[in-house]
């Protein structure tokens, strides 16, 4: 399903969750990938309503392409599957924390998470910064 942005589109999500959620002009929220068992943040994604009620029904991760304008369910392409064991909204109703069991990588790249190659601070007293 395709969309322009800012339009709202069709979702199924329960009234009482879709109440709570605080969302971008866009209607996204930011939804971050953690393995369940490591606690490793594997990716951020971003999801509409309808990909929420995707993610909580399919116990697949479903995403919102803001590039392509549509839904994409991770692994369909790639085969690396995210199996969502729980799905926990931040205390601001604005993020939403996705443990799943990643198989294979996470990140478009092939490596297992997006956040591994481009490290902007590695040591925090090497670099001066107090706390």
């Amino acid at each position: 399903m395709t969309s322009t942005p800012g339009t709202p589109r069709p979702s199924s999500l329960d009234p009482e969750i879709a109440a709570r959620l605080k969302r971008s002009a866009d209607g996204l929220l930011p939804a971050i990938a953690q393995q369940y068992d490591t606690g490793e943040v594997l990716m951020l994604g971003w999801m509409d309503d309808e990909a929420l009620h995707r993610t909580l029904t399919t116990g697949r991760c479903t995403y919102w392409s803001r590039s392509r304008q549509e839904y994409w369910v991770k692994g369909d392409t790639s085969g690396h599957v995210q199996w969502v064991k729980s799905v926990a909204l931040d205390c601001d109703a604005d993020t939403v924390l996705v443990r799943v069991d990643q198989e294979g990588a996470a990140c478009h790249t092939g490596a297992r998470t997006c956040f591994d190659a481009d490290v902007l601070l590695k040591d925090v007293a090497a670099s001066g910064a107090d706390r």
